[in-house]
C-alpha cells in the first residue's frame, strides 16, 4: 500500500558553531508529530545532509529515530558520492530501525543511463535487507536526468525492496506516468511543497518537504479541499502556500526556511556553510513578510 499524507523533511538541529545538537533532537520530533504529519525525512536536503559528515549522519539517524519510536516512519537518506559511504549509512539504517531508506544518486560521476543507476541502488538496497528503499529524484541538484518510468521497470525487477521514488521535480506528466507505472506498484511521493495540489492532481497521495515542518494544517486544508472536490478551496489554500514558500525563497531560502522555525518557537540553530544563516535583522524582516501574509494566523491551525 502507497503513503499517504505528509511527510517532514526535517531540520538538523544545529548549535550556534555549527555542530550538530543530538539533544534537540527529541524535541524537534515531538513538534514535528504534533503537527501532524505521517512520517520524517532526515538527512536530506532540508536536513544539510551533504555537509554532514558520514559520522554525524549516523548519529543523527539513530537519534530521529530512536525520538520517534513507533509514531511515524523515519526515512533516512543514506546518498552520496561514494557509494560505499552509502552503503555504509544504508547498513547503519537498517541496524538502527528506519522505516524506510531514500538515495541520492552519486552527482559529482554521475550513472550515465539507467541500468547504471539501477545498479548502484542495488549496490547500496542490498546492504539493509527488507528495508524499502525509495530513489531521490532531485535532478536540479544532482543533475542525474533519466527515465523515472524506466527506473521503475527496471530497479522493481532487480532490487527486491525498491519501494518508489521521492519524485523532487515539477513534471506533472512524468510523475503520472511513474504512479501508473506497472498498475501503481510503486510509492511515488510528491517532493515541491508550493505545487502540491499539481502532484495531487497528478495522482500523489502523499507528499515530502520542508515547509510541512511549520505549515503542515494549510497543506492538508489543501489535501481535504481536494479530495472532497472543492477546486476553489484546495487553489486559495495552495496560493497561500506558495505566497509562503516565495517569502522564503526572496529571503535566502534553507537559511529563511530554518529561521521560521526560530519564529514559532521550535528553533533548530543555523545554517551550516556553505548556507549563511539569517542575521537578526533578516529574521526580522521574513517575520515581517510572514505576517504580512497571515502566517502567523493560519500557519499554527
Amino acid at each position: 500500500m502507497g503513503s499517504t499524507g505528509l511527510v517532514a523533511a526535517a531540520f538538523t538541529p544545529m548549535r550556534p558553531n555549527g555542530d550538530i545538537d543530538l539533544a534537540a533532537v527529541p524535541g524537534l520530533v515531538d513538534h514535528l508529530v504534533g503537527e501532524g504529519v505521517a512520517g520524517l525525512f532526515c538527512n536530506g536536503t532540508t536536513g544539510e545532509g551533504e555537509s554532514l559528515t558520514p559520522e554525524e549522519r549516523q548519529a543523527l539517524a539513530a537519534a530521529f529515530v530512536s525520538a520517534t519510536g513507533d509514531r511515524v516512519r523515519v526515512f533516512v537518506q543514506v546518498g552520496a558520492n561514494s557509494l560505499r559511504v552509502a552503503r555504509g549509512l544504508a547498513a547503519h539504517a537498517g541496524e538502527i530501525g528506519a522505516g524506510a531508506i531514500s538515495m541520492t544518486p552519486p552527482a559529482y560521476f554521475k550513472p550515465a543511463c539507467v541500468a547504471d543507476l539501477v545498479e548502484c541502488l542495488r549496490e547500496v538496497s542490498r546492504e539493509a535487507p527488507g528495508v524499502p528503499l525509495y530513489y531521490y529524484h532531485l535532478p536540479a541538484f544532482t543533475g542525474v536526468r533519466l527515465d523515472m518510468a524506466e527506473l521503475l521497470r527496471k530497479a522493481g525487477e532487480a532490487i527486491p525492496d525498491f519501494a518508489g521514488i521521492k519524485f523532487s521535480e515539477v513534471d506533472a506528466r512524468a510523475f503520472a506516468a511513474c504512479v501508473a507505472t506497472d498498475g501503481g506498484r510503486y510509492d511515488i511521493l510528491w517532493g515541491s511543497d508550493e505545487t502540491l495540489l499539481t502532484g495531487l492532481a497528478a495522482g500523489a497521495t502523499a507528499a515530502i518537504g520542508s515547509t510541512y515542518c511549520f505549515a503542515a494544517p494549510l497543506y492538508r486544508k489543501v489535501m481535504a479541499a481536494h479530495e472532497q472536490g472543492e477546486p476553489a478551496a484546495a487553489r486559495r489554500w495552495q496560493e497561500q502556500a506558495a505566497d509562503m514558500v516565495a517569502v522564503h525563497l526572496r529571503r535566502g531560502g534553507l537559511p529563511a526556511l530554518k529561521a521560521t522555525m526560530q519564529l514559532i518557537g521550535a528553533g533548530c540553530g543555523p545554517t551550516r556553510l556553505p548556507l549563511r544563516a539569517l542575521d537578526p535583522v533578516a529574521v526580522e524582516g521574513l517575520r515581517a513578510d510572514l505576517a504580512e501574509k497571515g502566517f502567523f494566523d493560519w500557519g499554527r491551525r
